[in-house]
């Protein structure tokens, strides 16, 4: 068999082919390697102190002798940031999901552990209150305990927030006061499918709810035909008196005066009613007294992580009672941390009021003058509770939400969009006029200077 000779232009091509795999192994490793000091943070808008962000580099250089540079970026819905990890594959290191995503993450293996021993740092975690950890527990899957892929960052609950001078306590004590007419035009909603089906059910259930039979729990996720069919009955009623769906200006809204309720979040309304008394409006929140919906989010590695390291050691500096505390004092929301060091910065003796959290605090936080709003009173902890991943039926839920919507902004936003749309047709039918004078006027001046030059001539 004779040898096979290539030409001189194949063995150039064949060198150049080469050539060009060595570069391109080379470049693949080299970006390997910058990943590698590459920390990619997906988190809430608004959720962080941002220097909280730029001392971490720093620390971690401490602890690990090695560099590292974050590369930050925000969502505002769950499902987007979802999506962009289970279909798209993204390598975000830490993402920080609402417990309902974590929980479907962990149904679909979407989730790395978070490690607990570091080299030069005390595992942080551990401060976390047991509260917490008991509550992240409940969304646990076979062989994946939540507690080991999440970590609770903030927490809170769902409420009425509303203005003392419109709106009386005992009115904005029930979800009633959602439904009521005497407030027609006045009532935003969150743009929350979720939150929008526990009020609908527990509201519709409250005379169940007032004697035993029923729990918050078991109507939160109750997601039998009957219940939906409750939900939408419910919502559609309610629709009437909605202003609009608002998922982040309603707080906004609230501190002008330009609305007396909102369904919103306990964070949102620390916000507001802060910012509302720079401008003499008077805000306050309260959890109703049917029950609510208490939420979770959490610090988790995505399965397409490429720094699991620095994301763990993230992480853990997020829990140091100190890094705790700024971040709530920045964004409005209540840390997961239940350290004594925390507990003392949120005791406030201008207060004439004490709570019971002994639950989140231990024995240490009985009957302790602290914000109500920020930790709630264990007798409100008793009626909320936390509303699971909806599972096979998000889609009938949000085919609710999209009937009961039905694209209807609300009294108010569509009063607005009239208006505007009226003006705008009568600006643009104005300048038609003018320019229909504008023109006419012109052909007369030209009908007038033919006929004088006919006559001079």
């Amino acid at each position: 068999m004779k040898p096979v000779m290539l030409s001189t232009k194949a063995l150039i091509l064949f060198s150049l082919w080469l050539v060009a795999l060595c570069g391109l192994l080379i470049s693949c490793q080299n970006n390997e390697s910058a990943r590698a000091n590459i920390l990619k943070i997906y988190n809430w808008a608004d959720y962080i102190d941002e220097s909280v962000l730029n001392e971490f580099p720093a620390y971690y250089k401490a602890q690990t002798g090695e560099d590292v540079e974050i590369v930050y970026q925000t969502f505002d819905v769950n499902e987007i940031m979802l999506t962009k990890i289970e279909r798209g594959h993204e390598d975000y290191d830490v993402v920080c999901p609402s417990e309902y995503i974590i929980e479907r993450m962990l149904k679909q293996d979407l989730l790395l552990p978070i490690d607990t021993v570091f080299n030069n740092a005390s595992n942080q975690m551990r401060n976390i209150s047991p509260f917490i950890r008991a509550q992240l527990d409940k969304i646990s899957q076979p062989g994946r305990p939540a507690n080991n892929y999440a970590v609770c960052y903030m927490w809170g609950t769902a409420g009425i927030l509303y203005n003392t001078e419109h709106v009386t306590p005992d009115e904005a004590s029930t979800w009633g006061c959602l439904w009521d007419p005497k407030f027609k035009g006045r009532i935003l909603m969150k743009e929350s499918p979720r939150d929008a089906y526990g009020t609908a059910i527990i509201y519709g259930h409250r005379d169940d709810l007032a004697n035993g039979t029923l729990t918050v729990e078991d109507l939160m996720n109750d997601n039998s035909p009957a219940a939906m069919q409750m939900v939408e009955d419910y919502l559609k009623d309610m629709r009437p008196n909605i202003a609009g769906w608002e998922s982040d200006f309603g707080k906004e809204m609230m501190t002008k005066g330009q609305t007396w309720i909102n369904m919103t979040w306990s964070g949102d309304a620390v916000w507001a009613i802060d910012e509302a008394k720079e401008v003499d409006v008077n805000l306050d929140y309260v959890v109703p007294r049917e029950g609510s919906n208490i939420w979770y989010d959490g610090w988790v590695i995505p399965k397409y992580a490429k720094n699991r390291k620095a994301a763990c050691y993230f992480i853990n500096f997020m829990c140091r009672p100190d890094i705790a505390l700024r971040n709530m004092d920045a964004i409005g929301y209540v840390s997961s941390i239940a350290t004594p060091a925390i507990l003392e910065a949120k005791i406030d003796s201008t207060l004439n009021y004490t709570s019971d959290l002994t639950y989140f605090f231990g024995a240490e936080g009985k009957d302790v003058p602290v914000d109500r709003i920020q930790y709630p009173d264990y007798s409100v902890v008793q009626r909320c509770a936390m509303i699971r991943d909806f599972g096979i039926h998000t889609r009938e839920v949000l085919a609710i939400w999209s009937r009961v919507k039905g694209d209807n902004l609300g009294v108010g936003m569509t009063t607005i969009i009239v208006i505007a749309l009226f003006a705008l047709c009568s600006w643009i039918a104005y300048k038609r006029y003018r320019r229909y004078i504008r023109t006419k006027r012109h052909r007369h001046m030209r009908i007038r200077r033919h006929v004088r030059r006919e006559y001079v001539t």
